[in-house]
């Protein structure tokens, strides 16, 4: 009795078992055809999704298309080259001042007539334009900046590139190692006269000047200023047509349009114009001349935020009636900085480019003396080498007066502490520099305080012309 109802509670488990297993293989079942479902529905809104982004695509495609087709058959003014002559030749970055150019957004000539497109360009490279990488982004010109393209007709051809060649070693041909830009400012007869900066042409075996007609012309450089970054070039004037209409920089007031033009990035990119504006007015720019780390010389400049890119020094800063205000040179390059580019004042420039036409350098007053400031000199030869006092602070010590200089002349000698010309306190270098090349002239008595042995002393020299350009004071 007991077996026969074991056996048949046995049986009665065994199917609910069976029963229980067909439920859970059905419902997994279920389960995987919901899942197959979903994943289709997903499938199928992503092929829809797709097909959305081509036809997109189709419609930008075929607008960027027409829109080419419509400007390739718009006329271009006269005067900027084509912005896609020939590969790029390289740019000049120089740190003139600690700071280098940044290569950042060229803009191109707007139409007379309408205002074309611009071309954004950006590069992974700053300081070698043959390796530079660019990728051409079409954006829109603002149209209340069509009215700029009658005054940049009127420089454009005037805006020249500068090829720097050099040759590199004594087995390899001369090769251009940098291009930057030029403004043709005179015309007189067979010659005509180039603009630019120092910087552009230092080193050169040879130096080019490429007119916008895409004509190479063997250029002579006349003279060159270390101290305000210029040079100035004589070429051929057969095949120039345009002149620069000088401004002036006096007139400047914040706030203005500064227009840039230049070669960016080689002659690839020749005639660019980039629009900012006149962003401050005298601002000084240290100067670190022979490499030491230590300011050389303090320049004065424009600040305007029209992108200022490698090879565009030398370039042209107009305003918007086009008339030349500056010769760009330089641009900060910090990471957290940008949009601050500087120019050459022309009213600074212009008795500079003078001198440099007509006699080769620049005549400044000369003393004749190397000297060091007086807070590099260690406090124990203060106190024994030049027997100072804690009173004297400033002032610049004497290395050494140049047989039959001025300084020599009046009797200075080395390890005098020089602490005043005339009635200007002088702490360095930089300070006795700018104020003979500002305040006094060739010719001028001025009277030099000094300490020798820590008694003051005074003596009395006349300023005489430097015997080379650019030689220290």
């Amino acid at each position: 009795m007991t077996s026969h109802n074991d056996h048949h509670n046995y049986n009665r488990f065994e199917d609910e078992g069976k029963q229980q297993e067909e439920h859970t293989l059905q419902d997994q079942s279920e389960q995987m055809n919901d899942n197959i479902e979903e994943q289709h529905d997903l499938e199928s809104e992503q092929h829809d999704q797709y097909n959305s982004i081509e036809q997109n695509k189709t419609y930008l495609a075929s607008s960027v298309s027409k829109e080419q087709q419509k400007r390739a058959k718009e006329p271009r003014s006269k005067g900027l080259w084509s912005m896609f002559a020939s590969g790029i030749a390289g740019g000049l970055v120089v740190a003139v001042t600690g700071a280098t150019l940044l290569s950042t957004g060229i803009i191109e000539q707007p139409n007379t007539n309408e205002p074309q497109e611009s071309i954004a360009q950006e590069t992974s490279s700053t300081a070698d334009n043959n390796d530079a990488s660019t990728n051409v982004i079409p954006t829109a010109v603002d149209p209340s900046d069509g009215d700029l393209s009658a005054a940049i007709s009127n420089i454009s051809d005037a805006v020249v590139g500068v090829s720097n060649i050099q040759q590199i070693d004594l087995w390899s041909q001369s090769q251009p190692a940098g291009t930057g830009s030029g403004v043709i400012y005179k015309k007189d007869g067979e010659h005509a006269f180039v603009v630019t900066n120092n910087h552009v042409v230092e080193g050169a075996r040879d130096v080019e000047v490429i007119l916008t007609n895409g004509e190479h012309i063997e250029a002579e450089v006349l003279g060159v200023d270390q101290l305000t970054d210029l040079a100035v070039l004589r070429i051929d004037s057969s095949q120039v047509e345009q002149v620069a209409t000088i401004g002036s920089s006096g007139d400047l007031t914040v706030g203005e349009t500064a227009i840039a033009i230049g070669t960016p990035l080689g002659t690839e990119f020749a005639g660019s114009v980039t629009k900012g504006i006149i962003s401050g007015l005298e601002r000084s720019v240290e100067m670190d001349l022979n490499g030491d780390r230590q300011p050389d010389w303090t320049t004065e400049v424009i600040q305007t935020d029209a992108a200022i890119n490698p090879g565009n020094s030398g370039g042209a800063l107009i305003n918007s009636q086009g008339e030349l205000i500056g010769i760009n040179s330089m641009k900060i390059a910090q990471e957290a900085v940008e949009g601050i580019g500087f120019a050459i004042p022309i009213d600074s420039a212009k008795p500079v480019i003078d001198q440099l036409e007509t006699s080769g350098s620049v005549a400044r007053p000369f003393i004749g003396i190397s000297a060091i400031s007086l807070s590099e000199v260690p406090d124990a030869h203060k106190e024994r080498t030049l027997n100072l006092d804690d009173s004297v602070t400033d002032g610049v010590v004497v290395a050494d007066a140049q047989n039959g200089s001025p300084a020599a002349e009046a009797g200075l000698e080395q390890y005098d502490v020089i602490t005043q010309i005339n009635d200007k306190e002088i702490s360095s270098m930089l300070d006795l520099k700018q104020y003979l090349y500002a305040e006094t002239y060739i010719g001028d008595e001025v009277t030099i305080t000094f300490y020798r042995d820590g008694q003051k002393q005074t003596t009395t020299l006349t300023l005489t012309n430097q015997d080379e350009a650019n030689q220290p004071s």
